[in-house]
């Protein structure tokens, strides 16, 4: 037990030196993963939309949002795993990071099963409700059904990333990512470029290199010999283990499901003005996805800081902490989003080559991308209250702001406008709102007296 308290010790960087220094060290790899990890998708969409046509890139981005309804609840499950095991990590509670990590590792065994059955067989049934067009149907039926076979290695691997992160282990999942992510590209050019199949191939060449992630991550977690390796004989279900983990999981599942659910509404209202439409705002997508991946970096880095420091009782390193992670994230957000607006025209056409559908897309970024430090700040003050464990309050905000008052908006104004500005514009409205609304609760909330890690002594 002696060696694997050293072990931690040695992993514990950011409860001691240089704040800046901690976040950006955690940070840094969490980018460069989280962009292999985006190449999932885009190699995906390059490659289908310069192969295959319009038709199938439409079908394969038709899909986004429905993917991340379903898979999004579970991995919003995960970041409240993550907080538990952090905070645990912080206390240096050796039994309760043991217990944390093979109860959610157990959870997500079962999860992963649930939704590769569930999600195969709903999936064409709320296509259908989206109102996806009916020349696109058949592909993105294709595509998803595929894709969500390999559901359970998705969940696996979201776990094990998490876990490792939670630990400040943010190297080992980048190595993994960029396996994989080559993996996907190579697949996607033999299987679609080369011998001329379909879209369900694309989804199988990423079903099968996220297979290959997990496996890797479960490899390194089995083999270690550290505080959160797993061992077979400790999986297990503990009741109040779980309990903790679902009461800050399961409003970030909500959040995410909200998020989701509300995107789908906007696809539906894309959907409404045809082929073309959905086509630009999917590859807008796919680059906004790119666009903000260093944000998410921060913020999930902000996460983990908060979780480990106020596990340890760190009360003024956590506020000093968030101000950083806080100031970059807004200053980077806004970087990205000029150079978007600028250099629109040139990332869309990057795939595609149908004016009409660069027009949908440059238009979409030049109304959103100025905004991004909006959408910044709103995850930043969300990532600071997860990471004290209050994630109730920001899954109230983003149903409010992102989901009755979004999807409200889409009911009223674009019936009356019949133009797609309206659909682009209810991004950078409720992105303030949300912002306004945390920014105010952080302020006035002492979310830094709050720790879960006593709770724990008692399991």
């Amino acid at each position: 037990m002696s060696e694997r308290r050293s072990i931690v010790q040695n992993n514990d960087y950011m409860l001691t030196g240089s704040i800046s220094k901690s976040i950006v060290k955690f940070a840094v790899p969490l980018f460069f993963g989280n962009l292999f990890q985006q190449l999932y998708n885009t190699a995906d969409s390059l490659i289908v939309g310069r192969v295959l046509g319009n038709t199938e890139l439409a079908a394969v981005s038709s899909t986004g949002m429905l993917i991340f309804l379903l898979v999004g609840f579970f991995q919003g499950i995960g970041l409240g795993a993550g907080v538990v095991v952090s905070q645990f990590f912080g206390a240096k509670d050796t039994k309760n990071i043991r217990l944390s990590i093979h109860t959610y590792l157990t959870f997500s065994l079962i999860i992963g099963a649930f939704l590769t059955v569930a999600a195969t067989l709903l999936a064409p049934i709320i296509l259908q409700w989206m109102g996806t067009p009916r020349e696109v149907m058949p592909d993105a039926v294709e595509y998803i059904r595929v894709y969500f076979m390999g559901s359970l290695a998705l969940v696996m691997y979201n776990a094990c990333m998490g876990i490792m992160q939670a630990v400040g282990d943010s190297k080992h999942p980048l190595y993994y990512l960029i396996v994989s992510s080559l993996i996907n590209v190579v697949l996607d050019i033999i299987l679609i470029a080369c011998f001329g199949f379909g879209v369900w191939a694309a989804a199988l060449a990423t079903v099968i290199s996220q297979f290959v992630s997990v496996f890797l991550c479960l490899l390194r977690l089995f083999r270690s010999d550290e505080e959160y390796s797993v061992r077979l004989k400790e999986l297990t279900l503990n009741p109040r283990m779980l309990g903790m983990i679902m009461r800050i999981g399961l409003p970030s599942g909500v959040q995410n499901s909200i998020i989701a659910f509300a995107n789908v509404v906007v696809q539906s209202n894309i959907n409404y003005f045809g082929e073309m439409a959905m086509a630009g705002c999917g590859a807008y997508s796919k680059i906004e996805g790119f666009a903000f991946l260093p944000i998410t970096s921060f913020t999930a880095a902000i996460t983990t800081f908060v979780g480990q420091n106020l596990g340890a009782g760190n009360k003024e390193r956590v506020k000093k902490g968030a101000r950083f992670g806080l100031i970059c994230s807004l200053i980077i957000a806004e970087i990205i989003g000029v150079l978007f607006y600028i250099f629109a025209r040139f990332l869309i056409s990057a795939f595609t080559d149908e004016p009409e559908a660069i027009l949908y897309g440059v238009q979409k970024a030049q109304t959103c991308a100025l905004f991004y430090f909006l959408l910044a700040a709103t995850h930043s003050f969300a990532s600071v209250l997860r990471g004290a464990g209050k994630s109730v309050f920001p899954m109230l905000t983003m149903l409010v702001c992102w989901c009755v008052i979004r999807v409200g908006f889409l009911l009223i104004v674009v019936p009356i406008t019949q133009t797609i500005h309206a659909v682009n514009w209810v991004y950078p409205l409720t992105w303030s709102l949300s912002t306004i609304t945390l920014f105010i609760y952080y302020l006035v909330n002492d979310w830094s007296d709050s720790s879960i890690t006593k709770k724990g002594k008692s399991l």
